[in-house]
């Protein structure tokens, strides 16, 4: 769908590139970050909420997690090498969106492990809570990569598009699909979180909620993610030279062509 679409159409998108926020030298330092939050998370994770948990497969999950975060710590200590994300800053890129995702997996399964602890929890019960969260999850991602199209194509991502303009702003028709599917997961998690019999309700909004509501926020900013790492490997004018600057050049006479045309 997106070849359909010209450079021009993904214009604004390229704001974190020309700031510098996501340069391959800041992504360095997210990477370099992200090694030791990864450590963190999954010390959490595994020995703090899923000590005592009945959840399905569990030392099944924590084995295969393990060796996942493992791999993406060694790349991210790979692509800090300046020599190699200079020659592959796709990758590196990409990566970013690896290890993004991958505290999405922690920020999902916490609070799964931490239910599985409470005196009203089934087995059947947290495979249920899995699936419903998941799909949840799927939808959402479908309604946001839908929703996303949808605006890139009808130039909000141009630049000098109201999308520029307003970049920060809450664009109430375009997000009324993504906050129904936020509520029925709301109601859903409500219900279950109640037939586990959690009476806390200070610990059940701090463990429970706030991680599933970062899950989903982490699903919601996945395809822009995935749309810029598409710019990335499209468009030269998305790309950093070997010294760390974006090639601006291109990306003026592009907004030059779009403001006279």
């Amino acid at each position: 769908m997106l070849k359909k679409l010209s450079e021009q159409d993904f214009s604004v998108l390229r704001g974190p590139l020309e700031s510098g926020r996501q340069s391959p030298n800041s992504l360095t330092s997210v990477l370099v970050l992200g090694i030791f939050l990864q450590a963190l998370c999954f010390y959490l994770t595994y020995n703090i909420a899923g000590k005592y948990t009945i959840y399905p497969k569990y030392e099944n999950i924590k084995t295969i997690h393990m060796w996942f975060t493992g791999i993406i710590i060694l790349l991210s200590l790979l692509f800090a090498i300046p020599f190699v994300f200079k020659k592959m800053e796709k990758l590196q890129y990409f990566l970013s969106i690896i290890m993004t995702q991958n505290f999405s997996v922690f920020f999902f399964l916490s609070p799964l492990f931490l239910l599985g602890e409470q005196d009203g929890a089934t087995v059947e019960s947290l495979l249920n809570l899995t699936w419903i969260t998941l799909s949840i999850a799927g939808v959402l991602f479908i309604a946001t990569w839908i929703r996303f199209y949808l605006l890139l194509k009808k130039g909000h991502y141009r630049a000098g598009s109201r999308s520029e303009e307003m970049r920060g702003k809450f664009e109430t028709k375009s997000y009324i699909p993504i906050v129904i599917i936020g509520s029925t997961a709301l109601v859903f998690l409500i219900q279950f979180v109640v037939k586990f019999g959690s009476s806390d309700l200070y610990e059940t909004i701090t463990l429970v909620f706030l991680p599933f509501g970062i899950f989903y926020t982490l699903i919601f900013v996945l395809p822009e993610q995935l749309v810029i790492l598409y710019c990335k490997i499209r468009f030269k004018s998305f790309n950093f030279d070997i010294n760390g600057y974006l090639n601006t050049e291109s990306a003026v006479k592009n907004n030059r062509k779009v403001k006279q045309s």
